[in-house]
């Protein structure tokens, strides 16, 4: 687990060097010794601590509580990376982070994923009140976790490392077999605690999904009730609408239709800035891209731009700096700068949206998610919010 969570933090080489000459051959010859003493004495009951002398029982207890201490630090910060990267894939509504480091990107903090980590610690503390009682939910968990990590072996041979198609599914086949026997050894233990990995399991993937399908139907709602991108310039063409001096940013979830921002802008206050950026903030499977691949622009109309930004899922988004970027590509911002923000507010209907207890689940994530000026480093004193009502 710690391997896995670091990776992320200090890289490949540093891991492959500590894995192969360190930890790969203290683990090797730990199982081989427990193996060795369950042959000779197999009424063993702690394989690990039996090993040990007995004058070396309370230093090997005192090492081993350390070592749980540092993998669960590691855990902890895997945590933090892994949910900021579903924050920014869309999977997850967007939380305050901390950056705990000026120099390394990863280096995060989340309070409220800490803060539910602390409080299920506790609960499963209480709930199984021994370590060998929560054994049955460790077992569940690793054996789940290796099939996962096999399945996903499979996708980085065909496309990342580009073997056939063959000598994939021959590979993968050959560590899902051993992961079954592993997975079928450990099932009998579902009913004796197993089944605490599998509900919180099952309660993150429930969030995650209902979040990314209750976006993707807000997106569809959006589309069709606002003005495609092609028919704005004759909404613009308008000879009754007043030109304001500034530069009028809108953010916009996708750069297909128009934001409804701007359009009741247009509509109802009859005015359009000097300069008028659609901006939309898009997130790529890269971990993280170089400035000049980020920035896409598009020439809407004489004095209206559409930017398209782009960052890797282990990027920070930051709405100023792309529009310093913006400036290289000819768009022309303004010293003064305000930020159209529109603030959607999820009304529950009689109609079936992806379902009753989904509806309310997404509601209440929205109406706790992170404000986007926060999100995008966006100066709330230039921020102007124009909410709208949405039913599901």
């Amino acid at each position: 687990e710690a391997l896995y969570a670091d990776m992320g933090h200090f890289g490949r080489r540093p891991i492959r060097y500590a894995w192969t000459y360190l930890v790969l051959p203290a683990l090797a010859m730990n199982y081989f010794g427990q193996g060795a003493l369950l042959l000779r004495m197999p009424a063993v009951t702690h394989p690990f601590f039996g090993l040990a002398p007995a004058w070396f029982l309370i230093p090997l207890v005192i090492i081993a509580t350390l070592a749980s201490i540092i993998a669960s630090q590691a855990l902890i910060s895997g945590a933090f990376s892994i949910t900021n990267q579903a924050i920014h894939l869309g999977y997850l509504p967007r939380m305050f982070v901390t950056h705990t480091s000026s120099k390394e990107m990863g280096q995060i903090y989340i309070s409220s994923v800490n803060w539910i980590l602390y409080i299920g610690t506790i609960w499963i503390v209480i709930e199984f009140k021994s370590s060998s009682a929560l054994a049955s939910a460790y077992g569940i968990a690793v054996s789940l976790t290796m099939m996962i990590t096999t399945f996903l072996m499979f996708f980085v041979m065909r496309k990342m490392w580009g073997w056939s198609q063959a000598k994939c599914i021959m590979t993968t086949l050959a560590f899902f077999a051993v992961d079954c026997i592993f997975l079928y050894a450990n099932s009998i233990k579902i009913l004796d605690g197993g089944w605490v990995t599998l509900i919180i399991a099952a309660s993150i993937f429930m969030v995650m999904t209902t979040w990314y399908r209750g976006r993707r139907m807000l997106r569809r709602k959006f589309i069709d009730k606002t003005v495609g991108i092609k028919d704005l310039p004759k909404i613009i063409g308008d000879t009754g609408l007043h030109v304001i001096p500034g530069c009028g940013v809108f953010l916009s979830g996708q750069h297909i239709s128009s934001p409804p921002a701007l359009i009741q802008n247009l509509r109802f206050n009859r005015v359009i800035h000097e300069t008028t950026i659609i901006l939309t903030v898009e997130t790529t499977n890269a971990p993280f891209l170089r400035a000049q691949d980020r920035i896409d622009v598009k020439k809407i109309s004489s004095n209206v731009f559409l930017v398209v930004v782009k960052y890797g899922f282990k990027d920070n988004p930051n709405v100023p700096n792309a529009l310093e970027w913006a400036k290289f590509k000819g768009v022309p911002v303004k010293d003064e700068v305000y930020y159209y923000m529109g603030r959607e507010t999820v009304v529950l209907s009689k109609r079936i949206g992806i379902g009753i207890w989904r509806d309310f689940i997404f509601t209440f994530l929205s109406r706790n998610a992170q404000r986007a000026t926060d999100f995008f480093r966006i100066p709330p004193n230039q921020v102007i919010e124009i909410g709208t009502q949405i039913e599901m």
